[in-house]
């Protein structure tokens, strides 16, 4: 039987949020990829487990379009790896990862695969030079023929499917061009996909090193994988504990860090930032009210980490030259705490190259 205090210091030790100094080589987060969504998104998950992000550029590391179709940030020696790591398991797999777009396609008797195929090859024909996405998606939409396009209310026109148009960039050989918004895509240099992704950035095998013990359906919702492609590919080095109730695998070689691990330090996390991403919601946060402000459905704020335990959420508040951190708690907190939370705010703030003017505590 494992406690989830046990599994919450595992994962905080495993993301390496217990560290004040680290490199993008030695960083973990990097293996399975770290989202880049929001002002604080991918370069403050970095900072947070101690990297020095000031001088980061796109020599060190690149942007995909990979995991639920979500930027994420990688080292860019790794590509070659992160391309085989992202393909989808199947034809049923790329299915599912396409979303919507699957049924015009099956219905057209095109597979989702050879899909896929289609417009990364188009998409690397357009893209000869540095091209921002609404004109590389405008383009596609004069090369492809209907089941791939469908009409956007929005924008009043007609466009390829979203998904199958991001998932397709990999395989394309593009990357996405650093704090460019809208995107602009670009042809990875000497790109080429590896043969297969290795242990080391096997999505299944990180989701387990970073965010077990786990079953396979957590790791599926994930992915956004079918369970029977996950349940395929599980790892035969795993044990089996029981967590709340609940039989989940973990890394044979991680057993003895379970039992052992200790979180400790206050972190404020981003609110893509993985540690939050794992599927048992619960385990992170067993207080449903609680559950509810950190995960809304719209206009996520970040987490409060105190010694492996998520105490509040956040939320940044900048008006003019002003910006503060306001904070609700969901406890009482020391003196002690709440010192340690400002110097994180103030990090934060340094981070953002504003000055801050003050944490404000909810009660």
């Amino acid at each position: 039987m494992v406690d989830r205090h046990q599994v919450m210091n595992f994962r905080v030790r495993a993301q390496q949020l217990d560290r004040d100094e680290g490199t993008l080589a030695d960083t973990a987060v990097l293996d399975i990829g770290v989202q880049n969504t929001g002002p604080d998104g991918a370069r403050w998950a970095l900072a947070v487990r101690g990297v020095d992000v000031r001088a980061l550029s796109d020599r060190d590391v690149v942007l995909l379009w990979t995991v639920r179709g979500a930027p994420h940030l990688y080292r860019r020696p790794d590509i070659a790896q992160v391309a085989a790591a992202v393909e989808p398991f199947s034809e049923a797999d790329a299915g599912k990862r396409v979303y919507d777009a699957a049924k015009p396609l099956k219905a057209a008797g095109i597979d989702t695969l050879a899909a896929l195929d289609e417009i990364a090859a188009r998409m690397r024909a357009i893209v000869s030079t540095p091209t921002v996405k609404g004109d590389v998606s405008g383009r596609l939409a004069t090369a492809l023929p209907e089941p791939y396009l469908r009409f956007c209310r929005p924008c009043d026109a007609t466009h390829l499917y979203e998904m199958p148009f991001r998932l397709a960039a990999v395989r394309a050989g593009l990357e996405l061009r650093l704090d460019t918004s809208p995107p602009v895509l670009h042809r990875i240099t000497r790109f080429r996909k590896a043969a297969a992704a290795g242990e080391r950035f096997d999505l299944i095998r990180a989701y387990l090193r970073l965010l077990g013990p786990a079953t396979p359906k957590q790791v599926a919702d994930y992915l956004d994988a079918p369970l029977k492609d996950v349940k395929a590919r599980w790892p035969d080095d795993v044990i089996e504990v029981t967590v709340g109730g609940e039989v989940r695998s973990l890394l044979a070689v991680d057993e003895e860090a379970l039992g052992s691990a200790d979180g400790t330090g206050t972190r404020l996390l981003g609110p893509y930032d993985l540690f939050l991403q794992a599927k048992d919601r619960a385990t992170l946060v067993p207080d449903s009210a609680h559950a509810k402000q950190l995960w809304p459905v719209l206009g996520r704020p970040g987490a409060v980490l105190v010694d492996g335990e998520l105490v509040g959420t956040w939320r940044p508040r900048k008006s003019g030259r002003t910006f503060t951190v306001a904070v609700q708690p969901w406890r009482r907190l020391s003196d002690a705490t709440r010192k340690a939370v400002t110097g994180q705010a103030e990090r934060l703030a340094a981070y953002r190259a504003v000055s801050l003017s003050g944490v404000e505590f909810g009660s």
